[in-house]
Order: structure tokens, then C-alpha cells, then sequence
């Protein structure tokens, strides 16, 4: 489970009475009602039925035996949160030994290096696309289904499509005989993670998919039967500071969160940065860091720059893996680092964790933290359930639809104009 900290009271200026039951009371009203009303589909994922995904493992199961590599063709929410959850939990001793890689950039330089002695016939190729319209998706497709004569009928059965209902590219799939999941139109690309788009790959890789859902619906639980609870005041606390604290940084302490991180910045930044119901421009910028590796950079901006940030401290409680320690030698000169001597890297980094944590507190900076008590399936359902809900309720405090990305779309019209008229 997780574990949460803050220090939001000490920064309620002239707003004493900001997280008063009545005024959390009030957004809460407003979540249960955008769950009811289905604005997405997401917050009903933790309680799905998985039983397409056994029936999908059960009948292909001779083939998928054969699988040593997984493709992901999918950009954005299609493939970081299979990414980020696989990378927090590729320790894990039910990780089956398949590669999985990504097709998600148009550079032709990462293209042929993630297609690098790839064996076509032990290779299962996944497109995801909600529509089958994203020019950088179905690029990439068109390039692999050439490659590798996917469309021959002996090749088909390396080819599996995740997909909306009813889209272009569930009626080619269909059309073409390969083999297809659907996931509903109103669960946007960013918060899928825990449906067909990030389910599938992570049950094909071997992960315990149902106790992902589980830690998700531990969340909502908690979420839902408690109308002041911690993420409204956190959401709260964010959305009403947003001029004066516009920046939130994630300071994830182990390098496992990486992926993580870049999924937090995608979930965080798209769903944010909008006009509101008044066109007036809103948003949170989301920063992600790693620590400790960035105490040696961005921390300095954080302590004696602007005071415009919060902080928000990741951390796992307990690892899985085997303890590693420095060993007890001093070296000529260099003896004031002989202090660590002993201590396990474990304890070197839940340490530097901590005292970066109070450095920054001690700067009068808003910090906030989630500690992770054990990575498992059901700790990162947990986790990714908690930023998707933390999104939604900023979303509703800033008046804007968290759910669309209209100025993603001015983009797209302004390369179809270029190729059209070039």
C-alpha cells in the first residue's frame, strides 16, 4: 500500500480554512458525479473482468510459448504504461524472458535499432491505437507489416491489435481476420493503462494482471468512501496554488521509476494544460527527476531558485532484491567519505532521500511524499490508479475537461497541410 505524507498546512497563507470538510465535501460531489456521468471510462477499470485475457492466453497458448520478443507499435498512452509498469516490475520472478521493445518515434535511426536481430516467427507484433489515426502509429505499422509480410495468412497470427470499439482500425483488423481487443471510446489514450492497451502486454510478459486491478481498486476504496480524503487535499492544495506553486516536481528515488516518471509527465501535462470553461489558459507543468542522480543538477534550481515549486518524494520502503553494501575501505584522501562505510546502498539512498526531503522542507518549499511499502503487482496498481484520480480531481478544480487534448490537434491539421501541399 501506499504511504502518504505532507506539509500543506504550513502554506495556507490567508486560506486557513482551504482543505475545511465543507470545501472538500463539495469537489468530492464533483468527482462522484464526472464517475457517474462516464466522463471517462477509467475510473470503472479497477472492477473489470478479465476474462478475455485468460480466454486470449488459454487458446493461443502453444503459440505465445514460442514468443522470445514483444513489439509494442503504439505512441504515448498506447505504450508508457506498460513501460513504466514493466520497468518497476521486471525484478520480479514471474517476469517470462521475453524482450519486449517499442515502436514509438519516427526516427529512422531508433526504428532500426529497435528492429536489431529481431526473429519475425518468435515475434508478436502489438498496435495500439485508439483510432488507428495516429500518423506516427500507423507509419510505423505500415513499415512492419512490409517488413515482415505480416499480412500473409501465415503470418497473421503475429500480429495483435488493441483498439477502440468500432474504430477504422478494429474494422480493418476485422476485415483482415487478425486478431483484435477492443477498449471503450471514452477511456482516453493517457489514463488506459489499466485496460486492453496496458493489460495485454503485461499478462503476455506474465504479470499477475488481476492483482494490478486489485491494487487500483484498493485505491478507489479508499478514494470513494471517504469524502475529505488525502488526494482531494493534495489535488486541492495544487489546483488553488497554482499561480504561486505552478511547477510540480516529481523526485522519484531509484531508477526504476524512470518510465514511470515519463508516464506521470504524459498523464500530467496533456490532461492539465488547457483552456478552462472561461478560455482562460490554465495548467501544472510536471517536472520529473530521479534521485539521487539529480541532487547533482536540478535540486540546486529547487533550493535557491524561484520559490514557484512543490515537491513530491517517491520511494520504495523495502526492495526485493538481494542487500549490496559499500565495502569497509578507506582510500588515502579521500577519508571523508568513509562515513557510509558498511551501510548498504539500500539505506544510502532511503538516507539521501530523506535528507534531500528535509533540505528542501527547510526552504519553505511545499513537499509532499508517497512511499511505496514493496513493489508488486498490487503496490503499482495502487500507485498508478492514485496519480489517475489526483489528475481527474485537478482537472475539475481548474474547470477544464482533463479527458481531451484539442491543442495536440492543431499539430496534426498543420503536417497534413504541409504534406498536402508539398
Amino acid at each position: 500500500m501506499l504511504k502518504l505524507w505532507d506539509n500543506f498546512n504550513n502554506f495556507l497563507g490567508d486560506r486557513p480554512n482551504l482543505f475545511a470538510p465543507k470545501n472538500l465535501e463539495f469537489f468530492f460531489k464533483k468527482v462522484v458525479s464526472e464517475k457517474s456521468n462516464d466522463s471517462s471510462g477509467y475510473y470503472h477499470l479497477p472492477f473489470a473482468n478479465l476474462d478475455y485475457i485468460d480466454n486470449y492466453l488459454k487458446q493461443e497458448q502453444n503459440f505465445l510459448e514460442k514468443i522470445k520478443c514483444l513489439i509494442i507499435i503504439g505512441i504515448g498512452g498506447s505504450s508508457l504504461g506498460a513501460k513504466a509498469i514493466d520497468a518497476l516490475l521486471s525484478h520480479q520472478a514471474n517476469r517470462k524472458k521475453i524482450k519486449l521493445r517499442f515502436l514509438e518515434h519516427t526516427d529512422p535511426i531508433m526504428i532500426q535499432k529497435e528492429l536489431t536481430r529481431i526473429n519475425p516467427l518468435e515475434t508478436l507484433f502489438v498496435v495500439i491505437s485508439k483510432s488507428g489515426l495516429t500518423i506516427e502509429t500507423t507509419s510505423l505499422f505500415k513499415f512492419i507489416l512490409a517488413k515482415y509480410k505480416l499480412l500473409q495468412d501465415a503470418n497473421k497470427k503475429h500480429l495483435l491489435v488493441i483498439t477502440d470499439r468500432d474504430s477504422p482500425l478494429s474494422l480493418w483488423a476485422k476485415s483482415e481476420k487478425i486478431q483484435y481487443f477492443c477498449i471503450d471510446k471514452n477511456i482516453g489514450g493517457r489514463f488506459s493503462v489499466l485496460s486492453a492497451v496496458g493489460l495485454i502486454p503485461l499478462a503476455l510478459l506474465g504479470y499477475d494482471v488481476k492483482k494490478i486491478l486489485k491494487g487500483a481498486a484498493n485505491i478507489s476504496h479508499l478514494f470513494f468512501e471517504n469524502p475529505t480524503n488525502s488526494i482531494l487535499k493534495k489535488a486541492l492544495f495544487l489546483a488553488k496554488g497554482e499561480n504561486a506553486y505552478p511547477i510540480n516536481v516529481l523526485f522519484s528515488y531509484s531508477s526504476v521509476f524512470r518510465h514511470f516518471n515519463s508516464w506521470y509527465v504524459q498523464l500530467w501535462g496533456e490532461s492539465l494544460g488547457k483552456l478552462d470553461a472561461y478560455e482562460q489558459r490554465r495548467g501544472l507543468t510536471p517536472i520529473a527527476l530521479i534521485g539521487s542522480i539529480d541532487q547533482h543538477s536540478f535540486l540546486q534550481l529547487i533550493m535557491q531558485g524561484p520559490k514557484n515549486k512543490s515537491v513530491t518524494f517517491l520511494n520504495i520502503e523495502k526492495s526485493s532484491q538481494k542487500s549490496l553494501y559499500i565495502p569497509d575501505i578507506s582510500l588515502k584522501g579521500l577519508e571523508d567519505t568513509d562515513f557510509v562505510n558498511q551501510a548498504s546502498f539500500n539505506t544510502l539512498l532511503k538516507l539521501q532521500c530523506q535528507s534531500t526531503k528535509e533540505s528542501i522542507i527547510s526552504q519553505d518549499v511545499p513537499v509532499d511524499s508517497i512511499s511505496v511499502s514493496f513493489l508488486n503487482e498490487e503496490s503499482v496498481g495502487s500507485l498508478i490508479f492514485y496519480y489517475e484520480l489526483l489528475t481527474s480531481c485537478v482537472g475539475i478544480m481548474l474547470h477544464i475537461d482533463t479527458y481531451n487534448q484539442p491543442g495536440v490537434e492543431f499539430g496534426k491539421k498543420i503536417l497534413r497541410e504541409k504534406f498536402t501541399h508539398s
